[in-house]
Protein backbone atom coordinates (compact mmCIF):
# COMPACT_ATOMS: atom_id res chain seq x y z
CA UNK A 1 0.00 0.00 0.00
CA UNK A 2 1.64 3.41 -0.86
CA UNK A 3 -0.69 5.51 0.50
CA UNK A 4 -1.66 5.72 4.56
CA UNK A 5 -5.12 4.82 5.30
CA UNK A 6 -6.90 7.72 6.95
CA UNK A 7 -8.25 6.36 10.49
CA UNK A 8 -11.30 7.35 12.53
CA UNK A 9 -12.63 5.82 15.77
CA UNK A 10 -16.22 6.23 17.85
CA UNK A 11 -18.48 4.36 20.14
CA UNK A 12 -21.58 2.96 18.49
CA UNK A 13 -23.56 -0.30 19.19
CA UNK A 14 -22.44 -0.78 22.43
CA UNK A 15 -18.83 -0.77 21.54
CA UNK A 16 -15.83 0.84 19.82
CA UNK A 17 -15.93 1.31 15.71
CA UNK A 18 -12.94 1.81 13.74
CA UNK A 19 -13.01 2.87 10.34
CA UNK A 20 -10.03 2.97 7.62
CA UNK A 21 -10.18 3.59 4.01
CA UNK A 22 -7.29 4.27 1.72
CA UNK A 23 -7.33 6.72 -0.96
CA UNK A 24 -9.87 7.00 -3.39
CA UNK A 25 -9.65 4.77 -6.79
CA UNK A 26 -12.12 6.17 -8.41
CA UNK A 27 -13.35 9.92 -9.87
CA UNK A 28 -16.56 9.75 -7.79
CA UNK A 29 -15.40 8.90 -4.68
CA UNK A 30 -14.29 11.26 -1.46
CA UNK A 31 -11.38 11.74 -0.19
CA UNK A 32 -10.23 9.04 2.60
CA UNK A 33 -11.26 11.87 5.59
CA UNK A 34 -14.69 13.49 3.87
CA UNK A 35 -15.64 9.40 3.21
CA UNK A 36 -15.20 8.84 7.10
CA UNK A 37 -17.03 11.78 8.08
CA UNK A 38 -19.92 10.97 6.13
CA UNK A 39 -19.98 6.95 6.81
CA UNK A 40 -19.76 8.62 10.82
CA UNK A 41 -22.98 10.23 10.30
CA UNK A 42 -24.46 7.59 8.58
CA UNK A 43 -23.22 5.14 11.45
CA UNK A 44 -24.83 7.41 13.95
CA UNK A 45 -28.08 7.78 12.02
CA UNK A 46 -28.27 4.04 11.91
CA UNK A 47 -27.94 3.25 15.56
CA UNK A 48 -30.14 6.33 16.45
CA UNK A 49 -32.93 4.58 14.40
CA UNK A 50 -32.06 0.93 14.91
CA UNK A 51 -31.77 0.72 18.81
CA UNK A 52 -34.31 -0.90 21.04
CA UNK A 53 -32.96 0.96 24.04
CA UNK A 54 -33.91 4.51 23.03
CA UNK A 55 -38.32 5.19 23.30
CA UNK A 56 -37.55 7.31 20.61
CA UNK A 57 -36.17 5.27 17.81
CA UNK A 58 -37.81 4.16 14.36
CA UNK A 59 -37.86 0.30 16.16
CA UNK A 60 -39.10 1.00 19.60
CA UNK A 61 -41.64 3.14 17.85
CA UNK A 62 -42.23 0.30 15.54
CA UNK A 63 -42.39 -1.86 18.51
CA UNK A 64 -45.42 0.56 20.25
CA UNK A 65 -47.48 0.59 17.08
CA UNK A 66 -50.44 -2.31 18.00
CA UNK A 67 -51.49 -2.37 14.33
CA UNK A 68 -51.21 -4.77 11.76
CA UNK A 69 -48.93 -2.96 9.25
CA UNK A 70 -46.47 0.02 9.69
CA UNK A 71 -45.09 2.42 7.68
CA UNK A 72 -41.54 2.93 8.66
CA UNK A 73 -38.07 4.70 7.39
CA UNK A 74 -36.05 2.82 4.63
CA UNK A 75 -33.46 1.98 6.87
CA UNK A 76 -35.49 0.24 9.35
CA UNK A 77 -37.26 -1.83 6.80
CA UNK A 78 -33.81 -3.01 5.35
CA UNK A 79 -33.02 -3.72 8.60
CA UNK A 80 -36.35 -5.96 9.55
CA UNK A 81 -36.13 -7.76 5.92
CA UNK A 82 -32.48 -8.93 6.98
CA UNK A 83 -33.58 -10.59 10.44
CA UNK A 84 -36.10 -12.58 8.04
CA UNK A 85 -33.67 -13.09 5.77
CA UNK A 86 -31.27 -15.03 8.65
CA UNK A 87 -34.25 -16.58 10.65
CA UNK A 88 -34.81 -18.19 7.25
CA UNK A 89 -31.67 -18.85 6.39
CA UNK A 90 -30.54 -20.60 9.74
CA UNK A 91 -34.00 -22.56 10.06
CA UNK A 92 -35.17 -20.15 12.86
CA UNK A 93 -32.21 -20.02 15.45
CA UNK A 94 -31.70 -16.37 14.84
CA UNK A 95 -35.14 -14.86 15.68
CA UNK A 96 -35.53 -11.63 15.57
CA UNK A 97 -39.16 -11.64 17.53
CA UNK A 98 -37.44 -12.45 20.79
CA UNK A 99 -38.12 -9.21 22.38
CA UNK A 100 -40.04 -9.68 25.18
CA UNK A 101 -37.58 -12.95 25.63
CA UNK A 102 -34.41 -10.99 26.09
CA UNK A 103 -35.97 -8.68 28.52
CA UNK A 104 -37.23 -11.17 30.95
CA UNK A 105 -33.54 -12.12 31.11
CA UNK A 106 -32.09 -9.23 32.08
CA UNK A 107 -31.29 -7.06 28.34
CA UNK A 108 -33.65 -4.65 29.25
CA UNK A 109 -31.65 -1.44 28.98
CA UNK A 110 -28.11 -1.00 27.36
CA UNK A 111 -25.24 -2.71 29.32
CA UNK A 112 -22.27 -0.62 27.61
CA UNK A 113 -20.21 0.00 30.13
CA UNK A 114 -21.68 -2.23 32.88
CA UNK A 115 -18.95 -4.94 34.04
CA UNK A 116 -20.24 -8.42 33.60
CA UNK A 117 -19.93 -11.55 35.42
CA UNK A 118 -16.97 -13.40 34.93
CA UNK A 119 -17.51 -16.40 32.13
CA UNK A 120 -15.41 -19.29 34.19
CA UNK A 121 -17.90 -18.50 36.96
CA UNK A 122 -21.02 -18.29 35.13
CA UNK A 123 -20.03 -21.25 33.39
CA UNK A 124 -19.70 -23.41 36.77
CA UNK A 125 -23.06 -23.13 37.38
CA UNK A 126 -24.67 -23.33 34.13
CA UNK A 127 -27.46 -25.65 33.10
CA UNK A 128 -26.39 -29.11 31.29
CA UNK A 129 -25.22 -28.22 27.89
CA UNK A 130 -27.72 -28.70 25.17
CA UNK A 131 -28.22 -27.36 21.38
CA UNK A 132 -30.82 -24.55 20.78
CA UNK A 133 -33.64 -25.27 18.60
CA UNK A 134 -36.17 -22.86 16.75
CA UNK A 135 -39.61 -21.90 18.33
CA UNK A 136 -42.00 -24.36 17.52
CA UNK A 137 -44.58 -20.95 16.74
CA UNK A 138 -42.06 -18.94 15.78
CA UNK A 139 -43.37 -15.50 15.46
CA UNK A 140 -41.02 -13.94 12.07
CA UNK A 141 -42.91 -16.40 10.24
CA UNK A 142 -45.69 -13.99 9.77
CA UNK A 143 -43.86 -10.97 9.98
CA UNK A 144 -43.76 -9.49 5.92
CA UNK A 145 -41.47 -6.64 4.62
CA UNK A 146 -42.47 -4.54 1.86
CA UNK A 147 -39.03 -2.94 1.47
CA UNK A 148 -39.82 -0.73 -1.48
CA UNK A 149 -43.02 0.80 -0.01
CA UNK A 150 -41.41 0.47 3.63
CA UNK A 151 -44.28 -0.82 5.10
CA UNK A 152 -43.61 -4.12 7.81
CA UNK A 153 -46.23 -6.60 8.36
CA UNK A 154 -46.94 -8.43 11.34
CA UNK A 155 -49.43 -9.69 14.53
CA UNK A 156 -50.54 -6.75 16.72
CA UNK A 157 -48.37 -7.32 19.83
CA UNK A 158 -45.32 -8.78 18.12
CA UNK A 159 -41.85 -7.11 18.87
CA UNK A 160 -38.58 -7.02 16.63
CA UNK A 161 -35.23 -6.60 17.90
CA UNK A 162 -32.55 -5.99 14.75
CA UNK A 163 -30.11 -7.28 17.20
CA UNK A 164 -26.73 -8.53 15.14
CA UNK A 165 -28.27 -8.78 12.27
CA UNK A 166 -28.69 -4.77 11.70
CA UNK A 167 -24.94 -4.31 12.50
CA UNK A 168 -24.04 -6.45 9.94
CA UNK A 169 -26.28 -4.99 7.01
CA UNK A 170 -25.03 -1.40 8.73
CA UNK A 171 -21.63 -2.23 8.05
CA UNK A 172 -22.34 -3.96 4.32
CA UNK A 173 -24.12 -0.51 3.15
CA UNK A 174 -21.13 1.04 4.77
CA UNK A 175 -19.07 -1.02 2.54
CA UNK A 176 -21.37 0.31 0.03
CA UNK A 177 -20.70 3.52 0.59
CA UNK A 178 -16.66 3.11 -0.12
CA UNK A 179 -16.45 1.02 -2.99
CA UNK A 180 -14.43 3.41 -4.99
CA UNK A 181 -11.85 2.99 -2.21
CA UNK A 182 -8.80 1.71 -2.59
CA UNK A 183 -8.82 0.09 0.17
CA UNK A 184 -11.17 0.27 3.67
CA UNK A 185 -12.28 -1.90 6.76
CA UNK A 186 -15.18 -1.75 8.45
CA UNK A 187 -15.10 -2.91 11.90
CA UNK A 188 -19.01 -1.98 13.24
CA UNK A 189 -19.04 -3.11 16.84
CA UNK A 190 -18.82 -7.00 16.17
CA UNK A 191 -19.16 -7.13 12.31
CA UNK A 192 -16.00 -6.99 10.05
CA UNK A 193 -15.52 -6.01 6.39
CA UNK A 194 -12.65 -5.94 4.52
CA UNK A 195 -12.45 -4.76 0.69
CA UNK A 196 -11.98 -2.14 -1.71
CA UNK A 197 -10.77 -1.72 -5.65
CA UNK A 198 -7.25 -2.19 -4.72
CA UNK A 199 -7.55 -4.97 -1.64
CA UNK A 200 -4.58 -5.26 1.18
CA UNK A 201 -4.22 -9.21 2.18
CA UNK A 202 -4.39 -8.55 6.04
CA UNK A 203 -3.71 -10.63 8.61
CA UNK A 204 -7.27 -11.60 11.42
CA UNK A 205 -6.27 -12.74 14.68
CA UNK A 206 -9.50 -14.35 16.71
CA UNK A 207 -9.48 -13.18 20.47
CA UNK A 208 -9.84 -16.10 22.72
CA UNK A 209 -12.43 -15.88 25.54
CA UNK A 210 -9.69 -17.71 28.36
CA UNK A 211 -6.60 -16.85 26.74
CA UNK A 212 -4.40 -13.53 25.87
CA UNK A 213 -3.38 -15.72 22.88
CA UNK A 214 -5.21 -15.49 19.59
CA UNK A 215 -7.36 -18.41 19.25
CA UNK A 216 -6.30 -18.39 15.38
CA UNK A 217 -4.96 -16.63 12.84
CA UNK A 218 -5.45 -16.32 9.25
CA UNK A 219 -5.40 -13.60 6.37
CA UNK A 220 -7.83 -12.37 4.58
CA UNK A 221 -8.15 -9.36 1.53
CA UNK A 222 -11.72 -9.38 0.69
CA UNK A 223 -15.12 -10.40 2.77
CA UNK A 224 -16.67 -10.06 5.81
CA UNK A 225 -15.88 -12.00 9.70
CA UNK A 226 -18.13 -11.88 12.45
CA UNK A 227 -17.48 -13.64 16.00
CA UNK A 228 -20.85 -14.52 18.38
CA UNK A 229 -19.72 -15.13 21.66
CA UNK A 230 -21.45 -15.13 25.59
CA UNK A 231 -18.55 -14.08 27.03
CA UNK A 232 -18.83 -10.00 26.61
CA UNK A 233 -22.62 -10.07 28.36
CA UNK A 234 -22.84 -11.87 30.82
CA UNK A 235 -25.08 -11.01 34.08
CA UNK A 236 -26.25 -12.22 37.46
CA UNK A 237 -29.76 -13.13 38.38
CA UNK A 238 -31.86 -14.35 41.24
CA UNK A 239 -31.79 -17.39 39.52
CA UNK A 240 -28.09 -17.89 38.45
CA UNK A 241 -26.57 -16.07 35.47
CA UNK A 242 -27.58 -15.27 32.16
CA UNK A 243 -26.32 -13.60 28.85
CA UNK A 244 -27.73 -12.32 25.28
CA UNK A 245 -28.10 -15.00 23.14
CA UNK A 246 -31.31 -17.28 23.46
CA UNK A 247 -32.52 -20.53 22.68
CA UNK A 248 -35.58 -19.87 20.71
CA UNK A 249 -37.58 -22.78 21.77
CA UNK A 250 -37.11 -21.93 25.37
CA UNK A 251 -36.73 -17.97 25.46
CA UNK A 252 -33.90 -18.53 28.12
CA UNK A 253 -30.16 -18.35 27.55
CA UNK A 254 -28.60 -20.62 25.48
CA UNK A 255 -26.03 -23.11 27.18
CA UNK A 256 -24.63 -24.95 24.03
CA UNK A 257 -21.14 -26.30 24.79
CA UNK A 258 -19.63 -23.20 22.33
CA UNK A 259 -18.75 -20.36 24.17
CA UNK A 260 -17.52 -18.07 20.98
CA UNK A 261 -17.93 -18.18 16.99
CA UNK A 262 -16.31 -16.93 14.23
CA UNK A 263 -17.60 -17.20 10.63
CA UNK A 264 -16.58 -16.05 7.46
CA UNK A 265 -18.52 -15.08 4.56
CA UNK A 266 -19.16 -12.52 1.47
CA UNK A 267 -21.13 -10.35 3.80
CA UNK A 268 -21.19 -9.28 7.16
CA UNK A 269 -24.45 -9.78 7.62
CA UNK A 270 -24.29 -13.50 6.37
CA UNK A 271 -21.46 -13.98 8.98
CA UNK A 272 -23.44 -12.60 11.33
CA UNK A 273 -26.31 -14.84 11.21
CA UNK A 274 -23.69 -17.84 10.57
CA UNK A 275 -21.86 -17.35 13.49
CA UNK A 276 -25.14 -16.91 15.92
CA UNK A 277 -26.29 -19.95 15.01
CA UNK A 278 -22.87 -21.78 14.57
CA UNK A 279 -22.85 -21.22 18.74
CA UNK A 280 -26.81 -21.93 19.39
CA UNK A 281 -26.06 -25.01 17.29
CA UNK A 282 -23.37 -26.58 19.92
CA UNK A 283 -19.69 -28.19 18.76
CA UNK A 284 -20.68 -31.07 16.43
CA UNK A 285 -23.36 -28.62 14.11
CA UNK A 286 -21.88 -25.67 14.57
CA UNK A 287 -18.56 -27.00 13.13
CA UNK A 288 -20.69 -28.38 10.35
CA UNK A 289 -22.56 -25.38 9.78
CA UNK A 290 -18.66 -23.21 9.54
CA UNK A 291 -17.23 -26.05 7.26
CA UNK A 292 -18.21 -24.68 3.85
CA UNK A 293 -16.67 -20.88 4.36
CA UNK A 294 -14.20 -21.66 7.63
CA UNK A 295 -14.94 -20.52 11.07
CA UNK A 296 -13.67 -20.93 14.37
CA UNK A 297 -15.53 -22.42 17.50
CA UNK A 298 -14.19 -21.85 21.30
CA UNK A 299 -15.46 -24.76 23.59
CA UNK A 300 -16.36 -24.95 27.08
CA UNK A 301 -13.38 -25.89 27.84
CA UNK A 302 -11.33 -23.77 25.78
CA UNK A 303 -10.70 -26.08 23.18
CA UNK A 304 -10.35 -24.38 19.77
CA UNK A 305 -11.92 -26.44 17.00
CA UNK A 306 -10.68 -24.74 13.58
CA UNK A 307 -13.29 -25.19 10.74
CA UNK A 308 -13.31 -25.57 6.56
CA UNK A 309 -10.54 -23.68 4.98
CA UNK A 310 -9.29 -22.30 8.42
CA UNK A 311 -8.08 -25.81 9.94
CA UNK A 312 -4.73 -25.39 7.12
CA UNK A 313 -1.85 -24.44 9.36
CA UNK A 314 -1.44 -20.68 9.35
CA UNK A 315 1.23 -18.89 6.81
CA UNK A 316 4.68 -18.73 8.07
CA UNK A 317 5.94 -15.16 6.26
CA UNK A 318 6.31 -12.35 7.90
CA UNK A 319 3.08 -10.31 7.59
CA UNK A 320 1.99 -6.99 8.58
CA UNK A 321 0.31 -6.69 12.32
CA UNK A 322 -3.15 -7.67 12.83
CA UNK A 323 -6.98 -7.13 12.00
CA UNK A 324 -7.98 -8.93 15.39
CA UNK A 325 -11.47 -10.75 15.16
CA UNK A 326 -12.73 -10.40 18.71
CA UNK A 327 -16.01 -11.61 20.80
CA UNK A 328 -16.73 -7.79 19.28
CA UNK A 329 -14.38 -7.60 16.27
CA UNK A 330 -12.52 -4.60 16.19
CA UNK A 331 -9.14 -3.15 13.87
CA UNK A 332 -6.48 -2.47 16.53
CA UNK A 333 -3.74 0.47 15.88
CA UNK A 334 -0.98 -0.88 13.97
CA UNK A 335 -3.53 -2.53 11.16
CA UNK A 336 -1.60 -2.03 7.71
CA UNK A 337 -2.30 1.50 6.43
Amino acid sequence: MTQPEHERRLQLFGSEVRLLIGPPATAAARSAPVAALELEGFLREAHRRLTRFDDSSDLSRLNADRSWSCHVSPLLALAIDAGIWAAQETGGLVDPTLTTEIERAGYARSRTGVPGAPLVVALRTAPARRPAAPRADAAWKQVEVDVENRVVHRPPGTRLDTGGTGKGLVADLGAGRLAGHATFVIDAGGDLRIGGTEPVERPVEIDHPFAPEPAHSFRMAAGAVATSGIASRIWRTPAGFAHHLLDPSTGEPAWTGVVQATALADTALAAEALAKAALLSGPERGAALLAPRGGVLVLDDGEVIRCGPLRRPPAREPVPPPVRARRSPRVPAGSPR
